[in-house]
């Protein structure tokens, strides 16, 4: 098919990369608030010396990164972990490993 890369429409694909673009022009504007990086940290089973900004920053920036938007969010997942992202105030809003297969 002409006009078409792998099926999809050029149009979602010119979608798909204003929305990934949209976020990591912005990259430096992510934060969270206190109760983000408790439940983040819970979530991911990170350590209190992690900086969960940062660790979260690093997540959405790997290569393998899918970031996809709904309604008011982000969600970047990457290597079986998702990162929720308000698309207005850039505060990330929690952070899940993905439940593959239940």
């Amino acid at each position: 098919m002409k006009g078409r890369a792998h099926g999809l429409a050029p149009s979602f694909i010119k979608h798909f990369l204003t929305i990934m673009n949209d976020l990591l022009e912005n990259i430096s504007l992510i934060h969270t608030t206190e109760m983000g990086k408790d439940r983040i940290r819970r979530n991911l089973t990170l350590t209190d010396d992690i900086d969960i900004v940062k660790y979260c920053v690093d997540v959405i920036l790997r290569d393998n990164c899918i970031i996809t938007k709904h309604g008011k969010n982000w969600y970047a997942e990457s290597d079986g972990e998702i990162i929720t992202v308000n698309s207005s105030s850039f505060t990330i809003i929690t952070a899940k490993k993905r439940n593959f297969g239940k």
